[in-house]
């Protein structure tokens, strides 16, 4: 948390850099009703090269996961790289600041149910202006998670999962998942407890320490500013259901359950890629700096149980950006294709 203060935490879970909207014609909009309430959800699915339905991977989003597109799409090219390697890719769009979880209740303050105040949505879905660290004003501000409860874990592993299979075959065993920031920690929490679904989990930057001293804070500030959500309305602290999201306290499960692994973390130090911006730069070192210092935790814990289902990637530059995470899905890919299917 005291890396993140000085410098905000406007690029908490995005990642800094290049952001031009990236649609890509070959995939297409895939909707399906969430049956807990979250209304019609959109994901965006890129088709095997080889048409196969037995390969699927999951790729999830940052903490300000927009309405429109997910940013593996926006903001990179990986779609292309694992469909050329016969893998088929769904992208679910939306769940800013969710964790992918099922929340316990709407994001509220005080009691006060969002949507009350004069904030308001960018046509992209996030908060207006969070991007330069305003997310703080849309704190009353309708959106997403706010009207309703999130409840991202069911959405995944039963309303979209059982449509794939019904509407296009697609196998729903034996699947991956992964993701950056957010998504890393999620990924490997929908791993964890649904083995059935995800043999395969890959978590880049992700923050897999979540009850160490000070994270629930440095994430409560971030969900703040990533449109304005309330981590107590996610989990209370220390409840049951705030561990059960902990990375380095379900581990043993992702242990016993054979669950393949991928996790990576950068040094915080920029590379050849993380000049497109000072401020990305500045954003992005004490970010990344603190996934790295969870993922180290993690891979001590990994460690001390004897697991040896796990492959750690450590670059010696990158920052908290799609740069960094576009990079490590290129160095996943082979051990991801021999693992799911």
């Amino acid at each position: 948390m005291a890396l993140l203060l000085p410098f905000g935490v406007s690029a908490a879970g995005v990642g800094a850099g290049t952001a031009n909207a990236a649609f890509d014609p070959s995939a297409f909009d895939f909707w399906v009703d969430s049956s807990t309430g979250m209304g019609p959800i959109k994901s965006r699915i890129f088709r095997a090269a080889d048409g196969n339905t037995s390969r699927v991977v999951y790729a999830l989003d940052g903490m300000r996961a927009r309405t429109d597109l997910n940013g593996w799409e926006n903001d990179t090219d990986v779609a292309r790289a694992l469909t050329a390697a016969n893998i088929n890719v769904v992208m679910p769009v939306g769940g800013e600041s969710s964790f992918y979880a099922d929340w316990a209740a709407p994001s509220t303050f005080l009691g006060v149910p969002g949507g009350t105040g004069s904030g308001s949505l960018s046509s992209s879905g996030s908060a207006a202006g969070s991007s330069s660290g305003s997310g703080a004003f849309q704190l009353m501000a309708g959106g997403p998670g706010k009207s309703y409860r999130y409840t991202w874990e069911t959405f995944l592993t039963r309303d979209l999962r059982n449509a794939l299979r019904d509407r296009l075959g697609f196998s729903t065993t034996r699947n991956g998942v992964f993701g950056l920031s957010m998504g890393g920690s999620a990924a490997l929490t929908l791993a964890a407890y649904n083995p059935d679904q995800f043999s395969y989990a890959g978590s880049f930057s992700g923050y897999l320490n979540v009850s160490a001293p000070g994270m629930r804070e440095a994430l409560r500030l971030a969900m703040v500013d990533a449109g304005g959500y309330n981590i107590d309305s996610m989990a209370l602290p220390w409840s049951p259901a705030w561990l059960r999201m902990d990375p380095f306290v379900f581990a043993p499960l992702l242990k016993n359950n054979n669950t393949r692994l991928w996790v990576s973390a950068a040094s915080a130090i920029p590379g050849p890629g993380d000049v497109s911006g000072v401020m990305s730069v500045i954003q992005g070192m004490p970010l990344e700096a603190l996934a790295l210092a969870n993922t180290r935790a993690f891979q001590v814990r990994m460690a001390s149980i004897g697991a040896g289902n796990v492959t750690f990637d450590f670059p010696a530059t990158g920052v908290h950006n799609w740069n960094n995470w576009a990079a490590e899905v290129y160095r996943m890919i082979p051990d991801l294709s021999n693992n799911i299917g």
